[in-house]
């Protein structure tokens, strides 16, 4: 059996070497030839899927940043016999390409999820980092964070009252978010954004990027800044762990990239060998959860092995 990943992953981008990491493993545990390509541009993405079906896989494994350039490409994959299944991103569109399942975390659960961290963190202006403009999953990622920093600061304001009230109470206690866009392919010029806006606005105490080596990059500007914020981000690798390890980064959003990999695989191995589905149809969630000072040890060990 032959299986084409195609990702939006970008070049030294160390999340993806996770996501491919769990996709070889399921790969040499079912026998299957892995065939694993990326590209950050969508319309490049999506030419990468029609070679897949070009060349006569039997499966498809495809991330969706961007789901109307790559969806349609999807949905010939799908016309021509061929089995495919989503991951990391896309989850709200993947139904409506023909995909037979999907493995991966609601972005904007994980948003809203990391915001009530951060309002428990007693934070109140947050900066939140993107690194790929037009990514949807990112744009979710930071909306669900200005949902939940609001709504937590109002119910801290409010004696954790919660509720509809408590959402605009967390507006009058200071709970906003703001974006910033960056390239996340030139690190360089990450660091030098971020510290001249956190240079800049002295009120943001907390920077939340949306991929480890960004995060780990705001840990450098904030200190050149002279800034003392704090440092938080979705996604992690073995240098975040570290980092979360030595206090230069609070926490995490794990989204267990290995894990997406493997069982995208796995779900297409099983549907070629016995028909099986995962998730009957609806996602199966590999996140989000937390990795702090408290939990960090704990996959300390499997991060340092690419297995986290």
């Amino acid at each position: 059996m032959t299986v084409a990943m195609v990702s939006h992953g970008a070049p030294g981008d160390t999340f993806w070497d996770l996501v491919r990491k769990g996709a070889e493993d399921a790969a040499r545990k079912d026998n299957v030839e892995l065939r694993y390509s990326s590209d950050p541009q969508a319309p490049n993405q999506a030419n990468l899927v029609q070679n897949a079906v070009d060349s006569r896989v039997d499966g498809i494994a495809v991330t969706m940043p961007t789901p109307d350039a790559i969806g349609p490409a999807v949905q010939r994959a799908v016309d021509a016999g061929v089995t495919v299944v989503g991951l990391n991103a896309g989850m709200d569109q993947y139904r409506r390409y023909g995909m037979s399942g999907f493995f991966g975390q609601e972005e904007g659960v994980a948003g809203e999820q990391a915001g009530r961290r951060l309002a428990a963190d007693g934070a109140t202006k947050a900066l939140c980092v993107i690194q790929e403009q037009g990514n949807s999953s990112q744009e979710a990622r930071c909306a669900g964070l200005r949902t939940g920093l609001a709504a937590g600061a109002g119910e801290r304001a409010t004696g954790g009252n919660g509720g509809g009230g408590g959402a605009s109470g967390g507006t009058r206690a200071g709970g906003t978010v703001e974006t910033l866009y960056v390239n996340g392919q030139d690190l360089t010029a990450v660091q030098s954004t971020v510290q001249a806006k956190l240079a800049q606005d002295r009120g943001i105490d907390w920077v939340v990027g949306l991929v480890a080596p960004v995060a780990l990059t705001a840990v450098s500007a904030a200190r050149d800044a002279g800034s003392s914020a704090k440092i938080a981000t979705f996604d992690t690798n073995a240098e975040l762990v570290a980092a979360i390890r030595k206090g230069d980064v609070q926490w995490a959003v794990d989204q267990q990239p290995y894990l997406q990999g493997y069982l995208a695989v796995d779900a297409l191995w099983l549907a070629r060998r016995n028909g099986s589905t995962v998730g009957g149809g609806r996602p199966v969630y590999t996140g989000p959860s937390f990795v702090d000072a408290d939990t960090v040890d704990t996959i300390a060990d499997a991060a340092k092995e690419g297995l986290r």
